[in-house]
């Protein structure tokens, strides 16, 4: 009985062990591919580099793994409460200091960081730079010759005269519901610019950079949060506004500059678990603003759409493509863009 019963528990034992070992194998194990998870949703927060960039791992994801895959739109907050809960896989540019959050989710676990995607990037209140130094060759003369900081704008809120009202002058800021735009909306009362100048957020980034573009044109001042790397700030010359230096424990609240970071590539824990490979190519993916800024520039120039863009920009950078995938990897994503 005791022997019977013995036989019995090792072959449960040897099943169960046989049933893990088909779930934990290699990719040539039956279960495995069962529980990749093969259809992707990137988060979109409704800027164009963070579009472009899922256009270019969703084209990589279609075929080299095979994968479909869709965006999730939605306000910085809730997006990366999307990232948390697994509603979304992969985001693919979090600005970490704008989440105050990150860094402790990172490390208890919450979710998966896997790569820089760029680090050299700028963000603050941007000037068209003919306001301070002019431009002789349009016949402009400097509007503001001393305008140097943030603090200084309250020197020249006639310069920036708010059309709908005239008694002040009018800064421009994020859209709403990106968190940076409540940082820039506290800078703005904390320095009391609100005194003589009015607040302006504009619809989406399209409808900001619009504005900035169409007083470029016709030679008008224009004070505006921006950041960098966008087609627009890599068309025209702009000057970013200095400020306080960088204090973590002062970014929030509006009372110093706002920092060049590192823009991360993530992933929800589960997708991180169940994709290997794809992360495994996450983790290698790594871009430059000035990289990010000539693909916006070409969608720009041509009107093509960020799926368009990602295909040429594939194309054009294969140096990048042969470090981010495996050489059977590279060779497939070749053959297939070709």
């Amino acid at each position: 009985m005791k022997k019977k019963t013995l036989i019995s528990a090792l072959l449960i034992m040897l099943a169960v062990i046989t049933v893990a070992s088909a779930g934990c194998g290699g990719k040539d194990a039956g279960n495995q591919n069962a529980a990749e998870k093969t259809h992707i949703v990137f988060a979109d927060v409704m800027w164009d580099s963070i579009v472009f960039h899922n256009a270019v791992a969703g084209r990589i994801a279609e075929e080299v793994f095979g994968y479909t895959w869709e965006e999730m739109s939605g306000s910085t907050p809730l997006t990366y409460e999307s990232l948390l809960r697994g509603d979304i896989d992969v985001y693919m540019e979090i600005w970490t200091e704008n989440l105050p959050n990150y860094k402790d989710d990172v490390a208890a676990g919450n979710i998966k960081e896997l790569s820089v995607n760029f680090d050299d990037n700028k963000q603050g209140l941007y000037v068209p730079r003919y306001v301070i130094e002019g431009d002789a060759a349009r016949g402009i003369a400097p509007m503001a010759p001393g305008l140097k900081t943030v603090e200084d704008l309250k020197n020249y809120p006639d310069v920036f005269k708010d059309e709908e009202d005239p008694s002040k002058g009018r800064v421009y800021g994020g859209p709403p519901g990106w968190e940076i735009s409540m940082v820039v909306e506290n800078k703005f009362y904390l320095y009391g610019l609100d005194e003589m100048f009015n607040l302006f957020q504009p619809g989406s980034d399209t409808a900001m950079s619009a504005e900035m573009v169409r007083a470029y044109d016709r030679g008008e001042a224009l004070v505006a949060y921006y950041w960098e790397p966008t087609w627009l700030l890599g068309k025209y010359s702009f000057i970013r506004l200095s400020d306080v230096p960088f204090d973590p424990e002062l970014f929030l609240s509006g009372a110093c500059d706002l920092p060049a970071m590192p823009v991360m590539i993530s992933a929800s824990t589960d997708f991180y678990a169940s994709n290997p490979e794809f992360c495994a190519f996450l983790e290698k993916y790594r871009t430059s603003s000035a990289l990010t800024s000539e693909a916006l520039a070409y969608i720009q120039d041509t009107g093509d759409s960020y799926e368009g863009a990602a295909e040429w920009f594939l194309k054009q950078h294969p140096e990048l493509t042969s470090k981010w995938l495996t050489p059977e990897q590279n060779q497939k994503l070749t053959a297939a863009l070709s």
